[in-house]
């Protein structure tokens, strides 16, 4: 059924939108048919491998292979014109002949992916399809990217994705039109290059202890010893395999050795490149790390930057790539104060600090990359301290605006931010989704970015080289996790590398963004379909009453809903406006088009007690969620927890309108250990008539034991009250303090989140 599901007749391919949207579409109304007898003809033996990889897609679906033949006129004609510009092509599509013109391979290459999308789904398929029209529509296309760099970087450290999961990804990439595969290889969690001079780096480097059970953050460190079995890593001969497999689909793959930091597996590998102050076992970190993640190479060691020169020898002569990334975020100083040899390497060398120390490790390490005839990138800490000669940045931090201190003192740039182009974040509905952290980066959220924004100066346009998706790994187990959170997003990244700015449609990406998506089923890669979920808000209306809202970003589909805790059907009442909600309801919801159910049904079980929907005397932003009468889920950020100012008690009052008899007052709050969010140290319940007099009614308190624990769980903080009469009723919940030294997140400020309040 997969497979036929892929075919359609060209009555219906010739509606199909293509992803990026090209600069201009004109469409005709006959179709080009490919049969056994269609040949392809390019002018040279140089374009011949894209014309022929093209042409291999039919083999297994269609049962046949196109012939490519050079320099006779064919069916499909590639013609080059030296007059468009690199990456651009021009495409006619009539009846009888497909004339595609570009200057270069990858022109080429990127018209004949049009029209593999062009084509019915199930030309990637990898069985036979009888029932198919191969047929694509009458059209002629101008097109040409926005950007150079179209980037997408894939962490394969914190999870090691096998090389044939890796090469699927890379197809699915050139799809899209995007041309820069930024590996990260190196980090804490797994070193996953073979390096010839140094095999410990694999032999050690590339496992990790088994902590796959539990949520990254949560995962403690290794005891000396203790079996690390979990990993892997790509040889020489694996990675010289993945770049020809990238080279024959336009993309250029950027290897990252991150320095000085992240680096606790090469450091397991080979201890004595840390500074010598570090006397603790060192391990391949199998999440955070801890004060263990502070474990950086040393920066005063002469034997660290020739160790590291002799494993970039290794990595320039493997990657073709004209550049490489040496990272450079997040390098906690904290050994290098205490180390004899950096304290006399900033001595020997008149550096200001410790941060200055990091601008001579990077400004030396990026000397000898670009004395071998390499450019160098690292991420935008770089601005921290004296950049290295010509090197180029990643703004990452936020909205990436550190890079544009880089772009200020002349140096090229790229926008990585982490607000809205890191995949790691929930890409919709936390409800649904599964667990990562931070917040949410939508399809929606990405598709609507702009890199270049108001109040720039015209160079730093000029500077920008392009954008980058980037998908870091601390939630993946499996292959299908990595998939899962990168598609369909990474498409919505290729828009905007593409396409002009302001030309961008959302509801003409939406239909590409579907054919898309129907190639990857044929292919079977998993992808979310968390567009169709719908985001929900439940909120007080100060007159006792809830006011719910719902909303999808897809505008294609249609929300019903039912009150009754029936499944909502294509049949049940439409959502037009906020709904107002005054007792205890089930709400149920789901998007349809037509009578198809697209995404899962949302279920609200809206509990009403005393404190519901009344309003909060003295009130912060935010806090209204505590009486919408809806719990939250076991994911802190999914917009029904509150929290407040980090390492400041949270006081709450709750104004029950009228004098109310009060047994008890609960507060539901979530522990999610490796987030360091924990309950309070203490909750106190008091209760007034006027606001301003308030006598306690009850209190809880909480021993380390009791707040600390690990885990991921939600508790309801119950205050019996004698039954009293009450108009006000104060919370005041304590912080926990900071984590224990057992911790794994030792010393850090702990915070609380809170759901709701309940008076009965």
């Amino acid at each position: 059924m997969l497979g036929l599901s892929g075919c359609s007749h060209v009555k219906t391919q010739k509606d199909t939108v293509i992803i990026p949207q090209p600069l201009s579409v004109e469409k005709g109304t006959g179709a080009f048919t490919f049969s056994p007898h269609t040949v392809i003809s390019v002018p040279a033996d140089e374009q011949k491998p894209v014309a022929e990889l093209f042409a291999s897609l039919f083999t297994r679906p269609a049962g046949f292979t196109p012939r490519v033949q050079t320099g006779q006129e064919g069916d499909i004609c590639l013609q080059l014109d030296k007059n468009l510009s690199e990456d651009a092509y021009e495409m006619k599509i009539t009846t009888k002949r497909i004339l595609v013109k570009a200057a270069d391979s990858k022109g080429f290459f990127y018209a004949l992916q049009n029209l593999r999308l062009l084509l019915p789904p199930a030309i990637e398929s990898s069985d036979a399809q009888t029932a198919c029209d191969w047929s694509v529509p009458e059209m002629n296309i101008k097109d040409a990217p926005r950007f150079g760099y179209r980037g997408f970087m894939l962490d394969v450290s914190r999870y090691f994705l096998p090389k044939e999961e890796l090469l699927r990804m890379i197809d699915c990439m050139a799809m899209l039109k995007l041309n820069r595969l930024h590996l990260h290889l190196t980090d804490d969690n797994g070193w996953r290059l073979e390096i010839k001079k140094y095999p410990r780096l694999t032999e050690i480097g590339a496992w990790k202890v088994d902590r796959q059970h539990l949520p990254f953050p949560d995962r403690r460190n290794p005891q000396k010893g203790e079996p690390a079995t979990v990993g892997g890593f790509y040889t020489q001969e694996d990675m010289k395999e993945i770049i020809a497999y990238a080279a024959d689909r336009q993309i250029e793959i950027i290897p990252e050795i991150d320095i000085p930091a992240h680096s606790n597996a090469a450091l397991a590998s080979y201890p004595e490149y840390a500074c010598p102050v570090v006397k603790d076992f060192i391990g391949v970190i199998p999440g955070l790390g801890g004060k263990n993640a502070e474990i950086i190479f040393c920066g005063g060691n002469e034997k660290t930057y020739r160790f590291l020169q002799d494993i970039l020898d290794e990595v320039i002569a493997l990657f073709p790539s004209r550049y490489i990334h040496l990272g450079g975020d997040e390098a906690t100083k904290t050994n290098w104060k205490k180390c004899p040899l950096c304290q006399a390497r900033i001595r020997k060398e008149h550096l200001k600090d410790e941060e200055a120390l990091q601008g001579y490790f990077m400004g030396r390490m990026s000397d000898y990359v670009r004395s071998k005839g390499k450019e160098v990138m690292g991420w935008d800490e770089l601005t921290n301290s004296k950049l290295p000669e010509d090197v180029i940045v990643f703004g990452w931090q936020g909205f990436g605006n550190a890079a544009l201190k880089a772009a200020e003192q002349g140096h090229r740039f790229v926008m990585t931010p982490a607000r809205v182009a890191y995949l790691i974040r929930y890409q919709g509905p936390q409800w649904f989704e599964p667990l990562t952290y931070f917040g949410n980066n939508t399809l929606k959220d990405l598709f609507d970015y702009e890199p270049v924004q108001e109040g720039w100066k015209p160079e730093y346009e000029q500077l920008l080289m392009g954008v980058q998706a980037s998908m870091w790994t601390e939630f993946c187990n499996k292959p299908e996790d990595v998939f899962y959170l990168v598609f369909p997003r990474l498409a919505a990244l290729a828009e905007i590398a593409w396409v002009p700015k302001n030309q961008k449609d959302w509801d003409l990406f939406l239909k590409g963004l579907d054919n898309y998506t129907a190639h990857l089923e044929q292919k079977h890669v998993t992808y979310a379909r968390s567009m169709f979920n719908i985001q929900h808000r439940i909120t007080p209306d100060n007159n006792g009453a809830l006011t719910l809202s719902l909303e999808c970003e897809r505008p294609d589909v249609k929300i019903h809903y039912t009150l009754d805790g029936s499944e909502p059907t294509a049949n049940s009442p439409g959502y037009e406006k906020e709904l107002k909600l005054t007792g205890n309801t089930t709400v149920k919801a789901a998007t349809f088009a037509g009578n198809e159910q697209k995404g899962k049904t949302l279920v609200l079980p809206v509990e009403w007690n005393k404190a519901t929907a009344k309003p909060l005397a003295n009130a912060a932003q935010g806090m209204e969620i505590l009486v919408n009468g809806l719990r939250g889920s076991l994911k802190q950020t999914d917009f029904e927890w509150y929290t407040g100012e980090i390492s400041k008690p949270i006081v709450v009052t709750v104004d029950l309108l009228q004098t109310e008899t009060i047994q008890s007052c609960t507060a539901g709050c979530i522990t999610n250990y490796g987030m360091a969010v924990h309950k309070p140290r203490s909750m106190t319940v008091e209760l007034s008539d006027d606001n301003i007099h308030f006598k306690e009614a009850g209190k809880l308190t909480f021993t380390d034991d009791e707040i600390f624990k690990e885990g991921n769980f939600i508790e309801d903080l119950k205050v019996d009250v004698a039954p009293a009469q009450a108009r006000y009723v104060r919370f005041t919940f304590e912080t926990p303090g900071n984590c224990p030294a057992n911790h794994v997140r030792p010393g850090q400020a702990s915070r609380i989140y809170l759901d709701e309040l309940i008076i009965h």
